[in-house]
């Protein structure tokens, strides 16, 4: 065997190291035993075990390699390679493995740093040992880690869009949303990773007590109940999802609204005016999130709720304008 096809197979096995710790964490933190404490978003997963992921990679990764190899293009190859198996033998979905990327990515780096800096100069007992530690250390917390408390947050998403028609005309296009083609709505990150595009919403009666139905693409329905009606001024309503109608396959178990970690609990439109025949549409929900990383989480649900939100006061707009073109015209 040549250095090169030597060098290569050491690298294969530093890599294949790492992964292995990598799924055995997936599979063991997926168990009905974790699942109770959170499962794949307990933090001993979502950061502890990249960390292990990256010292185990770098601990395997031949000594004479540079250390950006074993400090970041080693981890990075086994990050990938992970992700990619969790795709391929449908692990995760799309939206989950994106969400956990760049957490993978930054603490299997830390993980390697870290295991470098601790041993270096060190004898091969130590490093082993060392490198043990880390492969251990998220299962040895996880039963501490699932005896605490989820935190709960609420969340509002909010926003705002200048439409060049008056409230009367804006008001009948939010109380009720005739069926959206996909056209209408364009291109977004969010349909990419699988989130179902919105497609209308009718109303059961005009007034406090009228029947929301949102329905989106792939039979997700939500019931939403009208609290607040103040005609040209103000729609507010509960939202609740139609578990019913929503097939198990929809939404990876980790972002189902109306789930453990995530719901959408109200939604609301407010109308101010912003000069003549022009009016400002205020859109803002509000949502729970149960994670143990809920400023992380935050940052992916408030923007998939931003876009969802946008591309829908986008359409509310183009058609208010349209409406009043129409009329004026006449």
């Amino acid at each position: 065997m040549s250095f090169l096809e030597r060098r290569y197979y050491h690298y294969a096995i530093a890599v294949a190291a790492g992964l292995f710790v990598a799924l055995l964490g997936r599979f063991v933190f997926a168990s009905t035993g974790f699942a109770n404490g959170g499962g794949l978003l307990m933090l001993c997963f979502l950061l502890l075990i990249p960390m292990a992921l990256g010292a185990v990679t770098a601990h395997f990764t031949p000594g004479y390699m540079s250390r950006t190899w074993r400090a970041v293009w080693g981890p990075l190859c086994t990050v990938l390679l992970f992700l990619f198996c969790a795709l391929l033998f449908h692990l995760e979905g799309m939206i989950c493995v994106l969400i956990i990327s760049p957490l993978f990515l930054f603490t299997s780096w830390l993980g390697a740093i870290l295991y470098l800096a601790i041993t270096n100069d060190k004898p091969d007992k130590n490093r082993t040992y060392t490198v043990a530690a880390f492969a251990l250390l998220p299962f040895l917390l996880a039963p501490l880690e699932a005896q605490l408390t989820t935190p709960t947050d609420n969340r509002r998403v909010e926003n705002t869009i200048l439409i060049q028609a008056p409230a009367a005309v804006v008001w009948q296009h939010i109380i009720r949303v005739p069926p959206i083609q996909a056209q209408d709505l364009g291109p977004s990150l969010v349909d990419k990773i699988g989130f179902p595009r919105p497609v209308e919403a009718t109303l059961s009666h005009e007034g406090v007590g009228g029947v929301r139905r949102a329905t989106f693409e792939r039979g997700v329905e939500f019931i939403e109940t009208v609290d607040l009606w103040e005609p040209q001024r103000r729609l507010s309503f509960s939202i609740v999802p139609n578990t019913a109608t929503i097939p198990p396959t929809t939404f990876d178990e980790h972002v189902t609204v109306g789930g453990r970690f995530f719901d959408v609990l109200r939604g609301t439109y407010e109308l101010q005016p912003a000069g003549p025949g022009r009016t400002r549409l205020v859109l803002y929900s509000q949502q729970r999130l149960s994670t143990r990383l809920n400023p992380y989480a935050g940052l992916w649900t408030g923007y998939v709720m931003s876009e969802i939100q946008r591309r829908i006061l986008e359409v509310i707009k183009r058609r208010c304008e349209n409406t009043q073109q129409s009329t004026a015209c006449r």
